[in-house]
């Protein structure tokens, strides 16, 4: 009875992992896309580092646990983005061996995540140097696409090295199920921040981010298992989404509707990022000029109708809006995180909130969940129900234009 009893577990799991596989190979990247719900970044924790060198805490936040992971499911979040920058823990050529120790702590994370329920996406962020213009600075971060842009030599180094680490980031997940998808960089550029004005090389950048963007769907699909169906991110010169529509190649890709597109936004900067200005949209008096409601949905609709109107999904890998202090100026920031996350939705898109757990005010003020213990930062909890209720919230009188209505007078 006991070999019987074992023989129909054993024929049940394999029934259960053919079924996933079935699954997996079926449902649609607007499936999956939709099914990811808001999302939260474990921001400034795992992406952070000093001195060439990525650390966990060197950037104030305290190590992530079990519990801020449970906080976030129950805070009504679906996915969890684990920004990971993999800078200083990588070995010489030709190997580029990852160290097991920073693996190690990257895949207890994602357990995490897994245990409390979460979808998660996992990246390679600031390898390459973002806004550093300091030689000393740049020169520890490896994904140097104005360089590889003006030497081939460079780039089909720097391609070789991209493909090593996203061979053993796969490898290392690929019996996961797909609760995991993967995401191949993060705001890759000059270094500039121009969103491309600052380009005189004829789109030499933006041809090399396409390969490099290749290089790494190759290298996931290439360690079979379960990264074979895969779900992969894929994003634009700098994750800006006019950029994207207009330079953006898609990897093609072995396995067909598998790929999505990842952009950011936190438009108009002054108003969601620096805090500059204190009110937005068409009842605000303190205002970015040139920028309102209908710029940002503006902005949604030619995503929409470049990708998700031809089946190919979008999400926001970040967005935001940072804390502040005055009462009118946070009931501001509500409606602009209830009108975006509505927004969204309405365009089938979906958005990861910037969670850098700071607790201030004013920029760069992105903290809701304390990244050691789960604990709400400030207003927090109220700030999270906002945006996880405008974009679950199915009610066919519950539209964009009664969220416009309720705009602060």
């Amino acid at each position: 009875m006991l070999a019987l009893g074992l023989l129909f577990t054993a024929c049940n799991q394999n029934k259960k992992q053919a079924a996933s596989t079935e699954e997996a190979a079926t449902e649609t990247a607007m499936d999956y896309a939709m099914s990811m719900g808001m999302g939260w970044n474990l921001g400034n924790s795992m992406d952070a580092h000093e001195n060439g060198v990525a650390n966990e805490t060197c950037w104030h936040d305290q190590a992530a646990t079990q519990a801020t992971f449970d906080s976030v499911k129950v805070a009504g979040f679906k996915t969890v983005r684990i920004p990971t920058t993999w800078m200083g823990h990588i070995g010489d050529a030709p190997d580029y061996t990852i160290e097991k120790a920073w693996m190690d702590r990257v895949a207890e994370i994602v357990g995490y995540a897994k245990n409390a329920g979460l979808k998660v996406v996992l990246n390679v962020h600031h390898d390459g140097f973002g806004a550093a213009t300091d030689p000393e600075v740049r020169k520890n971060h490896w994904l140097m696409l104005e360089e590889a842009a003006n030497d081939s030599t460079v780039n089909e180094g720097i391609k070789a090295k991209l493909s090593a680490v996203w061979t053993q980031i796969a490898n290392r997940f690929k019996d996961e199920d797909n609760y995991l998808m993967f995401e191949t960089l993060n705001e890759i550029q000059d270094g500039k921040w121009g969103a491309g004005a600052n380009l005189t090389d004829g789109g030499k950048q933006y041809d090399v981010l396409n390969q490099w963007n290749q290089v790494c769907v190759d290298a996931i699909r290439a360690t079979g298992g379960k990264n074979e169906t895969r779900y992969i991110g894929v994003p634009g010169y700098v994750c800006s989404p006019d950029l994207t529509i207009e330079h953006l190649v898609l990897p093609t890709d072995k396995t067909p509707d598998h790929l999505l597109v990842a952009v950011h936004s936190y438009d108009p900067w002054e108003y969601a990022g620096s805090g500059k200005f204190s009110e937005w949209g068409h009842t605000g008096k303190d205002i970015v000029e040139g920028t309102s409601e209908k710029t940002y949905t503006d902005m949604l609709d030619r995503l929409y109708d470049k990708y998700v109107k031809n089946g190919i999904p979008v999400y926001f890998g970040e967005f935001g809006c940072v804390h502040r202090k005055d009462a009118r100026a946070e009931e501001f920031r509500k409606y602009y995180l209830e009108y975006v996350c509505k927004a969204m939705r309405d365009h089938k898109m979906t958005g990861i909130f910037w969670d850098n757990g700071y607790d201030l005010e004013g920029d760069d003020a992105f903290g809701l969940i304390n990244h050691g213990n789960g604990q709400y930062i400030a207003n927090g909890k109220e700030i999270v129900k906002i945006m996880v209720d405008a974009w679950e919230n199915n009610d066919p009188e519950y539209t964009l234009e009664k969220v416009f209505e309720k705009a602060p007078k």
